[in-house]
């Protein structure tokens, strides 16, 4: 991608309505614009970043074993009176009347709905297990939206629903949501901590939040240092196996670790005070485990190997892409901007052209251009003819891993400058070795 052919309206100056980095940089960086209050446009930075994210979070739900569908975002209010929660929601349901005045919402979570289709559909224990997810817009009217994307009223959720026969077939669900969420926030770059949770309006028995610590956190956690160290389930966990999820469930949840509303000071005392640790998280994602919370009162059953109905045991899981955006760059910038995982970078390398309309400048960075883009490289090239201080303030804003710099001098002497945004070490190689690092 061509920089002077892209839309990436950079701020010079710090919007005054930012309260946190996270949303201070992506307003200056170009990836978000706000509509209205709590609603953002994602412009084409920032939805590179989302797609790359929502991308890890399919991977490790497909490598789980749940299936993907698509849920609309209008739904009926007729669902929701079934279960009994179009009432009990409260105010942040946004209810609206069609033109023949039945009333629908913009839907918050989609229980209900998902509920509907696995009624409807499936009738026997041999279906089952079921996990369904879909990766999809949701709206929640927060009497206080604030801090851009992170705590927004219109947001994208995955969203993943399972269902079982029993409970002890449930909680293997749970399980393997608890171990994919756990690799997917690694890849993401992200230490997240499950930490036992409030239900709230989803309600049910069993619920762990992934906090990830951040000193712009919304609340106060607690938690035993320990967990900052422990192994990621590995890239061949086996799904199946209720033993060994079981064990990585055990092991990720025996030392302490809750959020404000499930803290316990006296089992927190307990812990030895170097092994104490009180900071401030942001939520990544939030699981339940409800047992027959939603498929009793909507008739959701299965006939079981006894022959007789069973109402199905659910779970619901959730991920928020476009809170894990913000909260990544929480937990990776410096003073002069983002710095990306690798892995959700908008970008993979940006090629800055120190004298745009210099022949062999443009020669070397074409070339540079082109070879990487051939290897499968997303390469952003700075092409415009921008100051060299503004070249490099953009670069380091946008937060591309790598920077490869080609300016007379050295283009002069067969070579380019090399940097890591990350560390901010640079160093000078030939122009064929700059090339052979990124294409092997």
């Amino acid at each position: 991608m061509r920089l002077s052919r892209y839309f990436m309206p950079i701020l010079k100056e710090n919007p005054k309505e930012a309260e946190i980095v996270s949303h201070r940089l992506m307003l200056r960086a170009g990836m978000i614009r706000q509509q209205s209050q709590g609603i953002y446009s994602w412009l084409p930075l920032g939805k590179r970043v989302l797609d790359k994210v929502n991308a890890i979070i399919r991977d490790e739900q497909n490598r789980a074993g749940a299936i993907e569908l698509s849920m609309p975002t209008l739904q009926s209010a007729e669902l929701w009176q079934e279960s009994g929660r179009y009432d009990a929601y409260g105010k942040e349901m946004l209810r609206i009347k069609d033109r023949q005045d039945r009333p629908m919402l913009y839907g918050p979570t989609n229980e209900e709905m998902v509920t509907d289709i696995f009624r409807s559909s499936v009738k026997s224990y041999k279906d089952l297990p079921l996990n369904l997810y879909h990766i999809q817009l949701k709206f929640r009217d927060e009497i206080r939206p604030r801090f851009g994307t992170m705590r927004s009223r219109e947001f994208m959720m995955k969203d993943a629903y399972s269902f079982d026969l029993t409970r002890e077939a449930a909680e293997h669900s749970y399980n393997k949501m608890f171990a994919a969420y756990l690799r997917t926030f690694d890849r993401l770059g992200l230490r997240a901590i499950p930490m036992r949770a409030d239900t709230g309006p989803i309600g049910g028995k069993l619920s762990h939040e992934f906090i990830i610590l951040a000193d712009t956190g919304e609340s106060e956690v607690f938690c035993h240092k320990d967990f900052v160290d422990f192994d990621i389930p590995g890239a061949h966990t086996d799904f199946d196996s209720v033993e060994g999820l079981q064990a990585i469930f055990d092991k990720w949840t025996s030392l302490y670790a809750a959020t404000s509303e499930m803290h316990d000071q006296a089992a927190f005392n307990a812990v030895p005070e170097g092994d104490r640790l009180s900071a401030r998280g942001i939520e990544v994602g939030h699981i339940f485990y409800f047992g027959t919370k939603y498929s009793e009162p909507m008739g959701a059953k299965v006939q079981g190997p006894d022959g007789k109905e069973h109402f199905v045991h659910m779970g619901s899981y959730g991920i928020g892409p476009t809170r894990l955006v913000p909260a990544i760059i929480e937990a990776s910038h410096d003073d002069n901007g983002i710095i990306w995982p690798a892995s959700v970078a908008p970008f993979d390398i940006v090629v800055i052209n120190m004298k745009a309309g210099d022949q062999a400048c443009d020669d070397t960075c074409e070339l540079i251009y082109a070879a990487l883009s051939k290897a499968g490289k997303d390469v952003l090239y700075d092409d415009t003819d921008d100051r060299a201080g503004t070249k490099f303030a953009t670069a380091d804003l946008i937060g591309v891993p790598v920077q490869i710099i080609a300016g007379p001098r050295a283009v002069a002497n067969g070579e380019v400058e090399v940097k890591d945004r990350k560390t901010g070490a640079r160093e000078t190689m030939t122009i064929e070795a700059a090339i052979n690092r990124f294409v092997a």
